[in-house]
């Protein structure tokens, strides 16, 4: 008869997204699912893909409208952060290509969504510095001389989106707003609303301890923002999706009763995703910060 290989024990058990053994394999149970840069005829987005670090082989997926050059004024641009727990799925996943091609068909954009170095190989706060890179990467192209001709020639950016601290780049070009979908903050004390169990507060803190190693605590600020945090500098940007921040500007929240954390890319043609992602549309078409 023969033999099977026997399974390694576990190490740590993250599902729903990844399973560690002890032999050091890691098991990602989401986000596996990679598909190419292309032409979406549904949408009429376009898509491709460009290194933004070579010496890494980190790369952005481009989105585009259809004849961008038919449009009678360059289009605001959207930088974006995929989700997954720093350790699941890539700016490459179909769920991201996915909703990246209906946002930016329904808002008339560009976007640039960003991959990084994914934990536990590369802990946090390697994503963070990779993104950062990116983010500089793009402003490389503001006076129409950078690598990627579709921000050279289509890109005003006078109308930018991203999530993160433009200050050493706002004298380039001018953030209007932050959209923050379902963010996965956390923090020692429980706020309104958030979960209290015990089992799965303890989850979520060995989730966290184990993609980024040399977190302090769980009121780390690359954990819990709300610590430490000084959104005031963020010069330029007029609209924001956040609450009791010290942001002066416009602030918006958007709550979808009844739905689960990324409802709306888990089940995109739903009412309420439908309606999410028309809000978020109207924001960054929004002309006037």
């Amino acid at each position: 008869m023969g033999s099977t290989e026997p399974l390694s024990e576990i190490a740590h058990d993250f599902s729903p997204m990844m399973i560690i053994y002890k032999d050091g394999t890691i098991e990602r149970l989401v986000g596996n699912d990679i598909v190419p840069p292309s032409f979406d005829p549904k949408t009429n987005v376009d898509s491709r893909d460009v290194l933004y670090l070579p010496e890494n082989t980190l790369s952005a997926r481009l989105y585009i409208p259809k004849n961008p050059k038919d449009q009678n004024r360059k289009l605001p641009l959207v930088v974006y952060f995929h989700g997954g727990g720093f350790c699941v799925h890539t700016a490459f996943s179909s769920t991201y290509n996915n909703y990246l091609n209906n946002l930016v068909s329904e808002a008339n954009i560009i976007a640039v969504s960003v991959d990084y170095q994914r934990a536990p190989e590369i802990p946090v706060p390697c994503a963070h510095e990779d993104s950062w890179t990116a983010l500089k990467w793009v402003a490389s192209h503001v006076d129409g001389d950078g690598q990627e001709d579709w921000l050279n020639h289509y890109v005003d950016f006078q109308r930018l989106f991203f999530a993160g601290d433009s200050s050493d780049i706002v004298e380039k070009f001018s953030t209007i707003g932050i959209v923050l979908t379902h963010p996965s903050f956390w923090g020692k004390d429980p706020i309104p609303d958030e979960t209290t169990d015990v089992k799965t507060r303890e989850w979520r803190e060995a989730m966290r301890q184990f993609v980024y190693p040399s977190m302090i605590d769980c009121d780390d600020p690359l954990v819990n923002p709300a610590v430490g945090s000084n959104l005031t500098s963020l010069q330029g940007c007029a609209r924001m999706l956040l609450k009791e921040s010290g942001w002066k500007g416009d602030v918006e929240i958007v709550d979808s009763q009844g739905e689960q954390h990324v409802f709306h890319l888990r089940n995109p043609d739903c009412k309420n995703a439908v309606s999410m992602l028309k809000k978020t549309a109207a924001l960054f078409s929004h002309d006037k910060a």
